[in-house]
C-alpha cells in the first residue's frame, strides 16, 4: 500500500518526503491505508532505484539537502498496475481477535466476559470518534469539497465500525441472558 499511495501522490504534483508524510497524517492514513508513515523514505528510496520516481529538485535546508521527487512515466505504468492490483484484491478483513476471542468466552467468568467486551465497546467508540476527528480535518483541509469516493470510504469506515458495536451489543446481551 506505500508504494501505491507514494505513487499516488507524486501523480498529483512532486513533493519531498517529508511533504508525502505530512499529508499521510492529514488524512490518517496508518488508519484506513495500512501504511506506516515512518516507511515513507523507505519506499521513495526503493521506488527511485525501480525507476518508477526520480528527483525532481535538490534543495539545501540548513546542513540537510531537501530532495523533491516526481513520478517518471514507467511510475506512472506501475501505479495503474498497483491500483488495478488493490482494487481487484479481496478486502474482507474480520476482527480475528475479537472473533477467537467471542469463541473461548466461556473459558472467562460471566463478569470478565462483560467487562472485556465492555472495554471492545469503548476502544470501538474511540475509534469512531477518532475516525470523525479524522473526517472533520480532511473536511477543514480541502474546505468541504469532499470528492465523492472519498465520502464514500469515509461512509464505509463509520458503517463498519458501527458493525463491530452491533456484534459487541449483541455478545453483551446474550451474556445478560445466559447470566440468569
Amino acid at each position: 500500500m506505500t508504494r501505491l499511495l507514494v505513487l499516488g501522490m507524486l501523480d498529483t504534483k512532486p513533493m519531498s518526503g517529508y511533504d508525502i508524510q505530512q499529508a499521510l497524517r492529514m488524512t490518517d492514513a496508518e488508519r484506513w491505508g495500512g501504511v506506516l508513515i515512518g516507511s515513507i523514505y523507505h519506499a521513495l528510496k526503493k521506488l527511485e532505484k525501480d525507476g518508477y520516481i526520480a528527483i525532481d529538485k535538490v534543495e539545501q535546508t540548513g546542513h540537510r539537502q531537501k530532495f523533491t521527487y516526481r513520478i517518471t512515466e514507467e511510475g506512472k505504468k506501475h501505479l495503474k498496475d498497483l491500483v488495478r492490483e488493490a482494487l481487484t484484491s479481496s478486502s474482507v478483513q474480520y476482527p480475528s481477535s475479537l472473533y477467537t476471542g467471542i469463541s473461548f468466552f466461556d473459558k472467562l467468568s460471566v463478569e470478565e466476559a462483560r467487562q472485556a467486551l465492555e472495554q471492545q465497546q469503548m476502544t470501538l467508540g474511540n475509534e469512531y470518534r477518532s475516525v470523525q476527528a479524522g473526517w472533520k480535518e480532511k473536511e477543514a483541509a480541502i474546505e468541504g469539497d469532499i470528492p465523492p469516493m472519498v465520502q464514500l470510504v469515509f461512509d464505509n469506515m463509520f458503517a463498519t465500525i458501527r458493525q463491530q458495536q452491533d456484534f459487541v451489543e449483541k455478545a453483551l446481551i446474550y451474556l445478560e441472558k445466559n447470566d440468569q
